[in-house]
């Protein structure tokens, strides 16, 4: 593709998007829940648009084009059970809403400190937290990366695509806190969500219309259309990747915490609602978008290549290739500003906000301005190690953030959880995950994050039952929708 139009297409796209985030300065922005959370106003269209940008990020249309592309029809499975996971949110999303609105809480870590009556098991939550949320951001930045040196045949090299998006994500954070993000994550959920489902339309009428397509890979790659199939999605595999994911919308903080942004419980569900619509059309997508990669370039390198090599080939008109593409590396800078708000959120609130003399609001916030663009490098240098398929290493990270989830459920339905049973369980389950991780270890052959679950829980459950539980605080959390009709 010339590299030009793609130079003019990026140019254009961060002029739209900074005029976009400057307009969205007006509002609250001086306290932790204006800048953060902006000020739990948001409406429940606007929720769903920025959920759903903030989700399918470089994940979807690079990752998960990917790992349909490397293993064939167990890519849709695996994100069909992050879709029933999106239950976990019409069970809790109320829950959090309610205690956020009643106690104020600005991070999902500082509801469940608050609940066990313990600073530590926040801080814990919080610093857990960085320590995978940083690689995640990674893999957005990665993908921008591949996706420019793809689509440009190296022209544009993977560390400026990288820049490029760092460089964004630490612009749009700063214009004014979620608002920007919020508003520049409605423009491009709706511009990733037409613009892709043209295109990979038009890729399966050039193959031949969808009869053709699928007869295609039956007869040149069956074992595309069945599971395992070549062998890559074997049953402790296919497991292993979706365990975390199905937790995704509760163990992730960033996406957690915007169950506090609605200004209401009816805002809730229609953000719930919108993000499923939205989701399966986008899922389809991109499962279809590796499917024809497969097709048209079956001897791929690399499989996180599909989606580049798709958007610069002959049935793609140029001006909307760029403009898919546009799309696709919005999606990772939208999911890359969230995760630096949300964790610059946490550190000021949880870590140096949890101090003995507890800094005020003003203080915690400017703490949090400080943070962001220090975990923006490092983001940076972790992606710079171009590790892995991209959609393995975003679960790696759910993986380790999945040590979160009994904490969740403890703080919501079981009175006789305590503080010491969270610290434990997020910190032994989270070493746990980084020594399989980093060694490449699979005990029984069960993955990360199954093991970093089994051990979480059972750990949150012991240390509770061997310790004193705050039941005053539990009657009130687990009341607390009764409370608040």
């Amino acid at each position: 593709m010339n590299t030009s139009l793609v130079v003019w297409g990026i140019i254009i796209y961060i002029v739209i998007a900074s005029f976009i985030a400057i307009l969205s300065r007006r509002g609250d922005r001086t306290g932790m829940s204006g800048y953060y959370l902006g000020g739990r106003k948001l409406n429940g269209v606007l929720s769903a648009l920025s959920y759903s940008a903030t989700t399918y990020s470089a994940f979807m249309m690079v990752g998960l084009a990917g790992l349909t592309y490397q293993g064939g029809v167990g890519a849709l499975g695996f994100e069909i059970v992050y879709f029933a996971g999106v239950s976990l949110i019409a069970l809790f999303g109320p829950r959090f809403w309610t205690a956020g609105k009643k106690y104020g809480y600005v991070t999902p870590s500082e509801m469940v400190g608050d609940r066990f009556e313990s600073k530590t098991a926040a801080s814990s939550m919080a610093l857990v937290s960085c320590l995978f949320l940083i690689p995640y951001s990674a893999v957005q930045l990665a993908g921008v990366g591949y996706l420019l040196q793809g689509i440009t045949n190296n022209a544009i090299p993977f560390t400026t695509g990288v820049i490029i998006a760092t460089v964004l994500a630490i612009f749009f954070s700063y214009a004014a806190g979620i608002r920007s993000v919020v508003w520049t994550d409605a423009l491009q959920a709706v511009f990733m969500i037409i613009t892709s489902t043209i295109v990979v339309l038009l890729l399966i009428n050039g193959l031949g219309g969808f009869g053709q397509f699928f007869d295609n890979l039956k007869t040149s790659h069956p074992e595309s259309l069945s599971v395992p199939g070549n062998g890559f999605f074997s049953f402790l595999t296919f497991l292993g990747l979706t365990l975390p994911w199905f937790f995704f919308s509760l163990s992730n903080p960033q996406v957690s915490q915007r169950m506090f942004m609605p200004s209401s419980l009816k805002g809730l569900r229609l953000m719930l609602i919108g993000f499923l619509v939205f989701g399966l059309i986008y899922t389809f997508v991109s499962v279809l978008w590796g499917f024809s990669a497969l097709q048209m370039f079956p001897n791929l390198e690399t499989a996180d290549l599909a989606t580049p090599q798709l958007l610069s080939s002959d049935l793609i008109p140029p001006v909307l290739g760029v403009i898919v593409m546009i799309g696709i590396m919005a999606a990772a800078i939208s999911t890359i500003d969230s995760i630096m708000l949300t964790l610059s959120s946490m550190f000021a609130r949880d870590v140096y906000g949890n101090r003995k003399s507890r800094p005020n609001d003003a203080k915690q916030l400017k703490i949090g301005k400080i943070v962001i663009p220090v975990i923006a490098v490092l983001a940076y240098g972790f992606a710079e190690l171009q590790l892995n398929l991209i959609a393995v290493l975003s679960v790696a990270a759910s993986s380790g953030l999945i040590v979160s989830v009994p904490a969740f459920f403890g703080t919501f339905f079981w009175k006789r959880g305590t503080a010491a049973g969270v610290i434990s369980s997020v910190t032994i389950g989270a070493i746990v995950v980084l020594v399989l991780e980093f060694t490449s270890t699979k005990p029984l052959g069960l993955a990360s994050g199954i093991w970093g679950l089994l051990i979480s829980t059972i750990l949150f459950v012991g240390v509770s039952l061997a310790t004193k539980a705050p039941e005053q605080k539990a009657e009130k959390f687990i009341n607390i929708l009764k409370n608040n009709k």
